[in-house]
């Protein structure tokens, strides 16, 4: 396999792991009463979710 190809499957993998980690279904599992130092459960989830993601799509990208 050449790396234009191994490049697009994560892409599309990481694409995929996004919607899983975006929609209601996840969501509904942090959607609770309680705090996060400080920040309610739901929005330290979202937000550390999406730095995750962030962060795997810089490395998928940037992969020399």
């Amino acid at each position: 396999m050449n790396k234009l190809n191994v490049k697009g499957e994560r892409l599309i993998a990481l694409f995929l792991l996004g919607n899983v980690l975006f929609n209601y279904p996840v969501l509904a599992l942090f959607n609770r009463t309680g705090t996060v130092f400080g920040i309610p459960v739901l929005y330290a989830y979202v937000f550390g979710a999406w730095a995750l993601f962030i962060v795997l799509l810089a490395r998928v990208v940037d992969k020399r």
